[in-house]
């Protein structure tokens, strides 16, 4: 059973990584630190943690995720919906994910391997992060974007489509809603904690799966749930 942790439970102290990345850790009592990590150049909103959504004192062996977004594609640029359309990188989105690859490698991150989306977007990513690093990777199909279904291509900002995110069972005439999408990243997500050898990975995908991986580790509302999102090659640490 998940236990809920409250806001009084939770402890929180900030520095600044020497990477040149702001870090917020989250301490919650007797389970694991949650770290959420960003360029402090970036123009985006950190999460906000507010409890734990699963117990961490699982008997299984500790071991650490890591959750990056791909860098800026030519619809970001638009301020369009990418979704499941297979949309390419720009010059920035490259040098984005280059530069992330450097950061990992100055870190010294001990990743083990990289899962990435099957879309451009993320295998570019994954990719360039790849012949920096050294870090062996594979396309995990389960890491793919939401499919959006009507709303692709048109603006992310626009008010029916915010609205239509919290229906979360809505499929969008033709597309995956929310809780179909939930259902194959906790199922990949449970694996991958359940492995004996408590492996560290790195999953390169997107904006939607990075708000059902954090729904995974937190307690969030249906609001909070709806409008998290992270920046283009922002990374999330979790432990588990």
């Amino acid at each position: 059973m998940a236990e809920k942790c409250k806001r009084s439970d939770l402890t929180a102290r900030r520095r600044i990584h020497s990477a040149g990345f702001f870090c917020n850790w989250i301490l919650l009592p007797g389970m694991s630190h949650i770290r959420c990590v960003t360029r402090v150049t970036e123009n985006t909103n950190l999460c906000n943690i507010i409890g734990a959504a699963h117990d961490m004192r699982m008997e299984v062996n500790m071991g650490k995720l890591y959750f990056a977004r791909h860098g800026q594609t030519v619809w970001n640029a638009e301020n369009k919906i990418c979704g499941a359309t297979d949309i390419p990188l720009t010059k920035l989105g490259h040098e984005q994910a280059m530069e992330l690859g450097r950061m990992i490698s100055r870190a010294g991150y001990e990743i083990e391997e990289i899962l990435y989306s099957p879309l451009v977007r993320a295998a570019e990513t994954a990719r360039h992060i790849h012949e920096i690093t050294g870090i062996p990777l594979r396309a995990e199909m389960r890491l793919k974007e939401q499919n959006f279904g009507k709303w692709e291509s048109t603006p992310r900002d626009g008010a029916e489509f915010q609205a239509a995110k919290a229906q979360f069972v809505c499929r969008y005439e033709g597309g995956e809603s929310m809780m179909q999408m939930a259902q194959r990243i906790y199922n990949l997500l449970d694996e991958l904690r359940r492995e004996p050898e408590g492996r560290t990975y790195l999953l390169v995908a997107h904006n939607g799966i990075a708000r059902i991986v954090q729904s995974y580790f937190t307690d969030m509302t249906n609001e909070e749930f709806a409008a998290f999102g992270i920046g283009n090659c922002q990374v999330l640490e979790y432990t588990w």
